[in-house]
């Protein structure tokens, strides 16, 4: 089943405006901007002129229509609405600003407008064969890219160069991009989950977390190691040590079947046996797509049941203040018969 049929089978109201970048690629294939009209009768692209090659090469059986200064996204939705006889409308109310929704409103006035709900974002968490194909080639390359960055990283070295030598690297070796902002957080700053690369000097006794993914036609990877350099002193190493049980805890947990929450509780209960509670304060994972954070949530208290197709990350972490942390992080599938770990990257403790 196509993507698009799967939409139409889920749409439970006479057509829907998709607007999400996302959404727009899963759903007819096309990455540039605009809008897309679903009904039953007709799938229709609504770009500007920059798009429309594009559109046309990028989904071939899917109508065009443009859009221009006298002919704006919401004339164009009421139109096409009329056409179609569609009385009830869906649209992304958590992606669409309110003025943006306000506009629509305006112009459809006869038409029952709802929220889309997160349709397009549910038929997306279990992944088909191409779409697995994908983030397992970009998995790939950001575990190569890592592998192949090894002999240069060293101290002396700042955060940025690191960023720089590790994106380099990825679309060298044929990434589209990068798939979120690279972390790259050494020191002290390794205490910070979502640190922003510095030009803090690496220094020998330092750990150095990478958090950082490849693109391969539109889907991400994720993965995080963490590096030492120099002789990295005893609690940096008890730290480390911990983190990698918990994450191969939390990896051996998954399977077809498997409850987000128990995965999660895996990690966790490893970390709080020798740490306080609020030095692991995030999920231990999420779902991987065409977006970086998708779901399903891998965290505490989800009822969420793993099934085949269903693409996650294991990343539990440890963050002291003053000290350092550390996060190491795998991309996993969900088989029929068990799991894929798509990172083959080394996860025990590597001194530079």
């Amino acid at each position: 089943m196509s993507h698009l049929d799967a939409f139409l089978n889920a749409l439970q109201a006479d057509a829907a405006l998709v607007h999400r970048p996302e959404n727009l690629h899963w759903i007819s294939g096309f990455t540039g901007e605009g809008m897309l009209f679903v009904s039953r009768d007709r799938h229709v692209i609504v770009t500007d002129s920059r798009y429309t090659e594009q559109a046309r090469r990028q989904a071939p059986d899917w109508e065009l229509v443009m859009v221009a200064a006298d002919r704006a996204y919401p004339a164009v939705a009421a139109r096409l609405a009329g056409e179609a006889k569609a009385d009830s409308i869906l649209l992304e109310t958590d992606y669409l600003t309110y003025d943006g929704y306000r506009s629509f409103a305006e112009a459809l006035p006869g038409a029952e407008l709802k929220s889309l709900a997160g349709v397009p974002e549910a038929l997306r968490e279990i992944k088909d064969e191409a779409e697995l194909a994908s983030i397992r080639r970009a998995a790939k390359i950001a575990s190569d890219a890592l592998m192949n960055i090894l002999p240069r990283l060293h101290a002396g070295l700042t955060e940025r160069q690191a960023q720089i030598m590790l994106e380099f690297e990825m679309l060298n070796l044929g990434s589209e991009g990068v798939a979120f902002d690279t972390i790259a957080a050494a020191g002290i700053n390794g205490a910070l989950p979502h640190a922003v690369p510095s030009d803090h000097v690496i220094q020998n006794g330092e750990l150095l977390t990478l958090d950082f993914g490849a693109t391969i036609d539109g889907y991400r990877s994720d993965m995080t190691r963490t590096i030492g350099f120099g002789s990295v002193g005893a609690e940096l190493r008890e730290l480390y040590e911990t983190v990698r049980v918990a994450q191969q805890a939390g990896v051996d947990a998954l399977g077809p079947g498997a409850v987000c929450g128990d995965v999660d509780k895996a990690c966790r209960d490893i970390i709080q046996a020798k740490y306080p509670a609020e030095v692991f304060g995030h999920s231990t994972g999420h779902g991987v797509g065409l977006y970086i954070h998708e779901q399903p949530r891998v965290s505490s208290g989800s009822a969420t049941v793993l099934r085949p197709g269903h693409v996650v990350t294991v990343e539990p972490g440890i963050y002291i203040p003053g000290l350092g942390g550390c996060r190491i992080e795998d991309t996993v599938i969900i088989t029929a018969e068990g799991i894929v770990d798509t990172i083959d990257a080394p996860k025990h403790l590597i001194e530079l």
